[in-house]
Protein backbone atom coordinates (compact mmCIF):
# COMPACT_ATOMS: atom_id res chain seq x y z
CA UNK A 1 0.00 0.00 0.00
CA UNK A 2 1.41 3.37 -0.97
CA UNK A 3 2.23 5.69 2.01
CA UNK A 4 0.37 8.96 2.26
CA UNK A 5 3.57 11.00 1.90
CA UNK A 6 5.66 13.27 4.05
CA UNK A 7 3.92 16.55 3.34
CA UNK A 8 2.92 17.01 6.99
CA UNK A 9 6.29 16.35 8.63
CA UNK A 10 9.12 18.70 9.62
CA UNK A 11 12.86 18.06 9.38
CA UNK A 12 15.05 18.82 12.40
CA UNK A 13 18.88 18.79 12.32
CA UNK A 14 20.67 16.52 14.78
CA UNK A 15 22.90 18.27 17.40
CA UNK A 16 26.59 17.97 16.53
CA UNK A 17 25.81 16.76 12.98
CA UNK A 18 23.32 19.12 11.29
CA UNK A 19 23.64 17.23 8.01
CA UNK A 20 21.62 14.42 9.57
CA UNK A 21 17.91 15.23 9.63
CA UNK A 22 15.13 13.70 11.71
CA UNK A 23 11.55 13.73 10.43
CA UNK A 24 8.94 14.56 13.08
CA UNK A 25 5.18 14.91 13.04
CA UNK A 26 4.36 18.38 14.46
CA UNK A 27 0.81 17.29 15.26
CA UNK A 28 1.92 14.56 17.64
CA UNK A 29 1.49 15.00 21.38
CA UNK A 30 4.40 16.76 23.13
CA UNK A 31 6.18 17.72 19.91
CA UNK A 32 6.50 21.32 21.06
CA UNK A 33 9.79 23.19 20.61
CA UNK A 34 10.97 22.83 24.19
CA UNK A 35 10.25 19.11 24.31
CA UNK A 36 11.98 18.51 20.99
CA UNK A 37 15.05 20.44 22.09
CA UNK A 38 15.25 18.52 25.38
CA UNK A 39 14.94 14.98 23.99
CA UNK A 40 17.15 15.63 20.96
CA UNK A 41 20.00 17.10 22.99
CA UNK A 42 19.77 20.69 21.72
CA UNK A 43 18.73 22.21 25.09
CA UNK A 44 19.12 24.96 26.17
CA UNK A 45 19.07 26.01 22.48
CA UNK A 46 15.64 25.75 20.88
CA UNK A 47 15.85 23.73 17.70
CA UNK A 48 13.95 24.98 14.65
CA UNK A 49 12.82 22.91 11.65
CA UNK A 50 14.49 23.48 8.31
CA UNK A 51 12.46 25.57 5.91
CA UNK A 52 11.58 23.71 2.73
CA UNK A 53 9.67 24.66 -0.35
CA UNK A 54 6.91 22.37 -1.49
CA UNK A 55 6.68 21.08 -5.05
CA UNK A 56 3.33 20.50 -6.79
CA UNK A 57 2.03 17.03 -5.93
CA UNK A 58 1.72 16.16 -9.63
CA UNK A 59 5.46 16.51 -10.30
CA UNK A 60 7.09 13.75 -12.35
CA UNK A 61 9.11 10.89 -10.89
CA UNK A 62 12.11 12.17 -12.81
CA UNK A 63 11.90 15.58 -11.13
CA UNK A 64 11.62 13.94 -7.71
CA UNK A 65 14.67 11.78 -8.41
CA UNK A 66 16.67 14.84 -9.47
CA UNK A 67 15.71 16.69 -6.31
CA UNK A 68 16.61 13.76 -4.07
CA UNK A 69 19.92 13.35 -5.85
CA UNK A 70 20.68 17.04 -5.44
CA UNK A 71 19.84 16.90 -1.74
CA UNK A 72 22.17 13.93 -1.25
CA UNK A 73 24.95 15.79 -3.07
CA UNK A 74 24.48 18.92 -0.96
CA UNK A 75 24.54 16.95 2.29
CA UNK A 76 27.54 14.83 1.28
CA UNK A 77 29.55 17.96 0.45
CA UNK A 78 28.67 19.61 3.75
CA UNK A 79 26.86 22.48 2.03
CA UNK A 80 23.73 22.11 4.15
CA UNK A 81 24.91 23.40 7.52
CA UNK A 82 22.70 24.77 10.28
CA UNK A 83 24.72 26.91 12.70
CA UNK A 84 22.95 27.97 15.87
CA UNK A 85 24.92 30.39 18.05
CA UNK A 86 24.96 29.47 21.74
CA UNK A 87 22.74 31.64 23.95
CA UNK A 88 24.14 34.10 26.46
CA UNK A 89 23.12 35.79 29.69
CA UNK A 90 24.31 39.33 29.07
CA UNK A 91 21.18 40.57 30.85
CA UNK A 92 22.57 39.20 34.13
CA UNK A 93 25.78 41.22 33.81
CA UNK A 94 24.17 44.36 32.48
CA UNK A 95 21.21 44.57 34.87
CA UNK A 96 23.50 44.34 37.92
CA UNK A 97 25.98 47.00 36.77
CA UNK A 98 28.82 44.51 36.36
CA UNK A 99 29.37 45.38 32.71
CA UNK A 100 29.22 49.11 33.52
CA UNK A 101 32.03 48.73 36.06
CA UNK A 102 33.95 46.62 33.57
CA UNK A 103 33.66 49.39 31.00
CA UNK A 104 35.24 51.70 33.58
CA UNK A 105 38.31 49.47 33.83
CA UNK A 106 37.41 47.32 36.84
CA UNK A 107 38.09 43.63 36.19
CA UNK A 108 39.15 42.32 39.61
CA UNK A 109 42.87 42.79 39.04
CA UNK A 110 44.89 42.49 42.24
CA UNK A 111 42.05 40.76 44.13
CA UNK A 112 42.33 37.10 45.18
CA UNK A 113 39.06 35.19 44.85
CA UNK A 114 38.71 31.57 45.96
CA UNK A 115 35.83 29.35 44.75
CA UNK A 116 34.93 26.18 46.65
CA UNK A 117 32.81 23.91 44.45
CA UNK A 118 32.94 20.73 42.33
CA UNK A 119 36.12 21.85 40.59
CA UNK A 120 36.53 23.21 37.06
CA UNK A 121 36.89 21.76 33.56
CA UNK A 122 39.49 23.95 31.86
CA UNK A 123 39.23 22.00 28.62
CA UNK A 124 36.32 24.31 27.77
CA UNK A 125 37.47 26.65 25.03
CA UNK A 126 36.26 29.69 27.00
CA UNK A 127 38.48 28.68 29.94
CA UNK A 128 41.50 27.32 28.08
CA UNK A 129 43.69 30.37 28.69
CA UNK A 130 42.51 31.09 32.24
CA UNK A 131 45.26 31.23 34.83
CA UNK A 132 44.11 29.72 38.13
CA UNK A 133 45.36 27.82 41.14
CA UNK A 134 43.61 24.47 41.55
CA UNK A 135 43.34 22.11 44.52
CA UNK A 136 41.52 18.78 44.32
CA UNK A 137 40.39 17.47 47.70
CA UNK A 138 38.28 14.70 46.12
CA UNK A 139 40.72 12.65 44.04
CA UNK A 140 43.91 14.70 44.41
CA UNK A 141 44.14 15.41 40.69
CA UNK A 142 47.06 17.61 39.70
CA UNK A 143 45.18 19.05 36.75
CA UNK A 144 41.84 20.89 36.93
CA UNK A 145 38.81 18.60 36.84
CA UNK A 146 35.10 18.95 37.62
CA UNK A 147 33.68 16.14 39.78
CA UNK A 148 30.07 17.33 39.62
CA UNK A 149 27.08 15.48 38.18
CA UNK A 150 26.58 18.72 36.32
CA UNK A 151 29.50 20.99 35.61
CA UNK A 152 28.50 23.16 38.57
CA UNK A 153 31.93 24.49 39.39
CA UNK A 154 32.73 25.04 35.72
CA UNK A 155 29.57 27.12 35.34
CA UNK A 156 30.44 29.27 38.36
CA UNK A 157 34.00 29.84 37.13
CA UNK A 158 32.73 30.73 33.65
CA UNK A 159 30.60 33.55 35.05
CA UNK A 160 33.77 34.99 36.57
CA UNK A 161 36.51 34.53 33.98
CA UNK A 162 35.23 33.02 30.69
CA UNK A 163 37.06 34.60 27.76
CA UNK A 164 35.05 33.49 24.71
CA UNK A 165 31.47 33.97 23.51
CA UNK A 166 30.29 35.29 26.89
CA UNK A 167 32.91 37.19 28.85
CA UNK A 168 33.23 36.62 32.58
CA UNK A 169 32.67 39.59 34.88
CA UNK A 170 36.16 39.74 36.44
CA UNK A 171 38.74 38.24 34.05
CA UNK A 172 41.59 40.01 35.85
CA UNK A 173 40.99 38.43 39.24
CA UNK A 174 43.55 36.09 40.80
CA UNK A 175 41.48 32.91 40.95
CA UNK A 176 41.72 29.85 43.15
CA UNK A 177 39.40 26.86 42.72
CA UNK A 178 39.01 24.02 45.22
CA UNK A 179 37.21 20.80 44.30
CA UNK A 180 35.46 19.88 47.56
CA UNK A 181 32.08 18.65 46.26
CA UNK A 182 31.31 15.70 43.98
CA UNK A 183 28.41 13.74 42.54
CA UNK A 184 26.92 11.02 44.75
CA UNK A 185 25.03 7.89 43.69
CA UNK A 186 21.89 9.98 43.12
CA UNK A 187 23.74 12.40 40.81
CA UNK A 188 23.58 15.13 43.44
CA UNK A 189 26.55 17.35 44.21
CA UNK A 190 27.43 16.85 47.86
CA UNK A 191 30.45 17.15 50.12
CA UNK A 192 31.67 16.16 53.56
CA UNK A 193 31.79 18.93 56.14
CA UNK A 194 35.40 18.27 57.00
CA UNK A 195 36.45 18.43 53.33
CA UNK A 196 34.60 21.71 52.71
CA UNK A 197 35.99 23.24 55.90
CA UNK A 198 39.51 22.17 54.86
CA UNK A 199 38.91 23.87 51.50
CA UNK A 200 37.92 27.12 53.21
CA UNK A 201 40.99 26.97 55.45
CA UNK A 202 43.19 26.42 52.37
CA UNK A 203 41.66 29.46 50.67
CA UNK A 204 42.74 31.58 53.64
CA UNK A 205 46.09 30.16 54.69
CA UNK A 206 47.57 28.75 51.46
CA UNK A 207 45.93 30.73 48.68
CA UNK A 208 45.68 34.06 50.50
CA UNK A 209 42.10 34.86 49.49
CA UNK A 210 40.50 38.27 49.85
CA UNK A 211 37.08 36.75 49.03
CA UNK A 212 35.72 33.22 49.34
CA UNK A 213 32.74 32.38 47.11
CA UNK A 214 30.61 29.47 48.37
CA UNK A 215 27.91 28.38 45.94
CA UNK A 216 26.95 25.65 48.36
CA UNK A 217 24.96 25.18 51.52
CA UNK A 218 23.56 22.64 53.91
CA UNK A 219 20.78 22.25 56.43
CA UNK A 220 21.30 23.73 59.88
CA UNK A 221 21.01 21.13 62.64
CA UNK A 222 20.50 22.75 66.07
CA UNK A 223 22.95 21.57 68.70
CA UNK A 224 25.36 19.99 66.21
CA UNK A 225 28.88 21.14 65.45
CA UNK A 226 28.98 22.96 62.12
CA UNK A 227 32.51 22.52 60.80
CA UNK A 228 31.87 24.61 57.69
CA UNK A 229 30.44 27.52 59.69
CA UNK A 230 33.45 27.30 61.99
CA UNK A 231 35.87 27.55 59.06
CA UNK A 232 33.90 30.51 57.71
CA UNK A 233 34.09 32.31 61.05
CA UNK A 234 37.87 31.82 61.08
CA UNK A 235 38.08 33.26 57.57
CA UNK A 236 36.00 36.29 58.52
CA UNK A 237 38.05 36.90 61.65
CA UNK A 238 41.17 37.08 59.48
CA UNK A 239 39.63 39.78 57.29
CA UNK A 240 38.46 37.57 54.40
CA UNK A 241 35.05 38.39 52.92
CA UNK A 242 32.72 35.41 52.50
CA UNK A 243 29.81 35.25 50.03
CA UNK A 244 27.49 32.23 50.28
CA UNK A 245 24.31 30.89 48.68
CA UNK A 246 21.12 31.44 50.68
CA UNK A 247 19.68 28.12 49.51
CA UNK A 248 17.01 26.82 47.14
CA UNK A 249 14.24 25.64 49.49
CA UNK A 250 11.87 28.57 49.00
CA UNK A 251 8.16 28.00 48.59
CA UNK A 252 5.41 26.62 50.84
CA UNK A 253 7.82 24.25 52.64
CA UNK A 254 10.49 26.89 53.31
CA UNK A 255 11.80 26.54 56.86
CA UNK A 256 12.40 30.30 57.11
CA UNK A 257 16.15 29.97 57.39
CA UNK A 258 18.95 30.39 54.90
CA UNK A 259 21.43 27.56 54.49
CA UNK A 260 24.67 27.03 56.36
CA UNK A 261 27.09 28.80 56.22
CA UNK A 262 25.05 31.70 54.76
CA UNK A 263 23.39 32.15 58.16
CA UNK A 264 26.65 33.34 59.79
CA UNK A 265 26.05 37.06 60.53
CA UNK A 266 29.06 38.53 58.71
CA UNK A 267 28.60 36.37 55.60
CA UNK A 268 26.89 37.97 52.60
CA UNK A 269 23.98 35.59 51.93
CA UNK A 270 22.73 35.72 48.34
CA UNK A 271 19.30 34.82 46.98
CA UNK A 272 18.25 34.54 43.33
CA UNK A 273 16.29 36.85 41.03
CA UNK A 274 14.97 36.44 37.50
CA UNK A 275 15.38 38.52 34.35
CA UNK A 276 12.74 40.97 35.58
CA UNK A 277 14.46 41.53 38.92
CA UNK A 278 11.79 39.50 40.75
CA UNK A 279 12.89 37.15 43.52
CA UNK A 280 12.96 33.50 42.41
CA UNK A 281 10.19 31.48 44.03
CA UNK A 282 12.65 28.79 45.21
CA UNK A 283 15.09 31.25 46.76
CA UNK A 284 15.30 30.58 50.51
CA UNK A 285 13.70 32.93 53.01
CA UNK A 286 15.50 34.33 56.01
CA UNK A 287 14.97 37.48 58.02
CA UNK A 288 17.23 36.63 60.95
CA UNK A 289 19.77 39.14 62.24
CA UNK A 290 20.08 42.89 62.64
CA UNK A 291 20.78 45.40 59.86
CA UNK A 292 22.93 45.01 57.79
CA UNK A 293 23.09 41.27 58.58
CA UNK A 294 19.45 40.33 57.98
CA UNK A 295 19.28 37.26 55.77
CA UNK A 296 19.58 37.15 52.83
CA UNK A 297 21.36 40.45 52.30
CA UNK A 298 20.99 40.64 48.51
CA UNK A 299 19.55 38.83 45.51
CA UNK A 300 21.22 38.55 42.12
CA UNK A 301 20.40 36.90 38.76
CA UNK A 302 19.94 33.19 39.26
CA UNK A 303 17.21 31.99 36.89
CA UNK A 304 18.15 30.46 33.51
CA UNK A 305 21.59 32.07 33.51
CA UNK A 306 23.92 30.77 30.78
CA UNK A 307 27.50 29.74 31.48
CA UNK A 308 30.22 27.23 30.59
CA UNK A 309 29.54 23.50 30.95
CA UNK A 310 30.79 20.06 30.01
CA UNK A 311 31.82 19.15 26.44
CA UNK A 312 32.61 22.75 25.50
CA UNK A 313 28.92 23.60 25.84
CA UNK A 314 26.93 26.50 27.24
CA UNK A 315 24.14 25.61 29.63
CA UNK A 316 21.43 27.34 31.62
CA UNK A 317 21.42 27.12 35.40
CA UNK A 318 19.01 28.30 38.07
CA UNK A 319 19.73 28.70 41.77
CA UNK A 320 21.21 30.93 44.43
CA UNK A 321 24.63 29.51 43.49
CA UNK A 322 24.63 31.65 40.37
CA UNK A 323 23.75 34.86 42.21
CA UNK A 324 26.53 34.11 44.70
CA UNK A 325 29.35 34.28 42.16
CA UNK A 326 27.91 37.44 40.59
CA UNK A 327 27.94 39.16 43.99
CA UNK A 328 31.49 37.85 44.51
CA UNK A 329 32.43 39.43 41.17
CA UNK A 330 30.94 42.77 42.24
CA UNK A 331 32.81 42.63 45.54
CA UNK A 332 36.04 41.89 43.65
CA UNK A 333 35.56 45.12 41.71
CA UNK A 334 34.85 47.06 44.90
CA UNK A 335 38.03 45.73 46.54
CA UNK A 336 40.04 46.44 43.40
CA UNK A 337 39.07 50.10 43.54
CA UNK A 338 39.55 50.27 47.33
CA UNK A 339 42.61 48.11 48.12
CA UNK A 340 42.68 49.50 51.67
CA UNK A 341 39.72 47.21 52.41
CA UNK A 342 41.67 43.99 51.85
CA UNK A 343 44.57 42.27 53.54
CA UNK A 344 43.77 43.79 56.94
CA UNK A 345 44.21 40.61 58.97
CA UNK A 346 41.02 41.23 60.97
CA UNK A 347 37.30 41.77 60.39
CA UNK A 348 37.07 45.50 61.14
CA UNK A 349 35.86 46.34 57.60
CA UNK A 350 33.65 43.31 56.93
CA UNK A 351 30.69 44.88 58.70
CA UNK A 352 31.10 48.26 57.00
CA UNK A 353 31.33 46.75 53.52
CA UNK A 354 28.10 44.89 54.23
CA UNK A 355 26.47 48.07 55.53
CA UNK A 356 27.41 49.87 52.32
CA UNK A 357 25.77 47.05 50.36
CA UNK A 358 22.52 47.41 52.31
CA UNK A 359 22.60 51.21 52.02
CA UNK A 360 23.22 51.05 48.27
CA UNK A 361 19.99 49.06 47.88
CA UNK A 362 17.85 51.32 50.05
CA UNK A 363 18.29 49.67 53.44
CA UNK A 364 14.77 48.17 53.59
CA UNK A 365 14.86 44.40 54.10
CA UNK A 366 12.54 41.68 52.81
CA UNK A 367 12.91 38.13 54.21
CA UNK A 368 13.21 36.65 50.71
CA UNK A 369 14.42 39.51 48.49
CA UNK A 370 16.94 40.86 51.02
CA UNK A 371 17.78 44.54 50.70
CA UNK A 372 17.23 44.28 46.94
CA UNK A 373 18.77 43.25 43.62
CA UNK A 374 22.54 43.67 43.27
CA UNK A 375 23.58 47.09 41.95
CA UNK A 376 27.35 46.96 41.60
CA UNK A 377 27.66 50.63 40.63
CA UNK A 378 25.67 51.82 43.64
CA UNK A 379 27.66 49.53 45.96
CA UNK A 380 30.91 50.93 44.65
CA UNK A 381 29.69 54.51 45.12
CA UNK A 382 28.56 53.91 48.70
CA UNK A 383 31.86 52.50 50.01
CA UNK A 384 33.55 54.27 52.93
CA UNK A 385 37.13 53.13 53.60
CA UNK A 386 37.32 54.84 56.99
CA UNK A 387 37.19 51.46 58.72
CA UNK A 388 40.63 50.66 57.34
CA UNK A 389 42.24 53.75 58.88
CA UNK A 390 44.64 52.75 61.68
CA UNK A 391 46.30 56.14 62.09
CA UNK A 392 44.63 56.66 65.45
CA UNK A 393 45.67 53.32 66.94
CA UNK A 394 48.70 52.72 69.17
Amino acid sequence: MRPSGLDGVEFLPEPGEPRILTAVDPSAVQHDVGWRSEVMGWAPVEVSPLQRRRRPRNGSLVSAAVLIGLLVLIMSQGWLVVTLPPPNAEWAFESTGLRALGDQGLDGEGVSLCVVDTGVDTSHSALADVNLTFLDLIERSRTPVDHGSTAHGTMMVGLLVANAHQQGAVPGVRLGVVAALAANDNDENTGDEDVVSDAIDWCVSDFGADIISLSLGGARIPGSQDLVAGAVRRALASGVYVVAAAGNDGGPDDDGQVSSPAFVPQVIAVGASDKNGTVWSSSSMGGQGDEPNEKPEVIAPGVDVISTGFDDGWYASSGTSVGTVLVSAALSMVLQEHPALRGLGDDRCVHEVKRSLADSLGGVHDPQAGYGVLDAEAWRASIDVGCADTSGSN
